[in-house]
């Protein structure tokens, strides 16, 4: 087991601690499941260096002050956010404090074990960070201004209407702009988008990108 990549799974649903652990020791992790962030947090400290594969909503302490908690004793683990409700702003606000990917319940293998492989990349290797946001801003800035515009807004956690409204369009418009801006910078999910805007540090900005119509 030693030579095995190790997963931390922290999740309070029994069922899914079988079925994703049943599929990531198959895949050749060595997976070690917690039923709450608490039992996580009380050995983390003495925890191998792995991915952590942590559920957002949880009882007694949910999956956000989990990742803040590991941010504040400046333990370094990938963090991979697992929801069932698809709360997209806390899905940004975890993003936001460094969360490799959020992915939706039920989950795809595929999907998971593409998040785990950035997951490991981010650990093993702490140049990829500043080549993915070389690239990120490369692809940002073949936006319009309008589409930053959009960009932000969704990095910000903030629904249609409120961008429209910031932009003075309707919504639909900014639907358009965000299918734009998704084909431009070759994403095809939310998750994809905001993992460029971070990247890029679009959501860290102290001045935004002036409005142009």
């Amino acid at each position: 087991m030693g030579d095995k990549r190790v997963i931390h799974l922290v999740d309070d649903e029994e069922a899914i601690r079988k079925s994703a652990g049943f599929m990531l020791r198959m895949s050749g992790f060595a997976v070690h499941s917690y039923a709450s962030g608490t039992d996580f947090l009380e050995m983390v400290d003495e925890a191998v260096t792995g991915c952590v594969i942590l559920d957002l909503h949880m009882p007694d302490i949910d999956g956000l002050q989990v990742q803040k908690a590991l941010a504040k004793r400046k333990i370094v683990m990938p963090v991979v956010i697992l929801t069932a409700s698809g709360d997209i702003a806390r899905a940004v606000q975890a993003m936001r404090a460094g969360a490799v990917d959020f992915l939706a319940k039920p989950i795809e293998k595929a999907v998971l074990m593409a998040a785990i492989d950035r997951a490991f990349a981010q650990l093993e290797n702490t140049a990829a960070r500043a080549a993915e946001q070389a690239v990120a801003l490369s692809k940002i800035a073949a936006l319009t201004r309008r589409e930053q515009t959009v960009l932000e807004g969704l990095a910000d956690g903030s629904p249609n209407k409120i961008i429209a409204y910031k932009l003075g369009v309707s919504s639909r418009t900014v639907e358009i702009l965000r299918a734009g801006l998704m084909l431009k910078l070759g994403a095809r999910t939310l998750s994809d988008v905001l993992r460029i805007a971070f990247a890029a540090e679009l959501g860290n900005r102290q001045k935004r990108l002036p409005i142009k119509e």
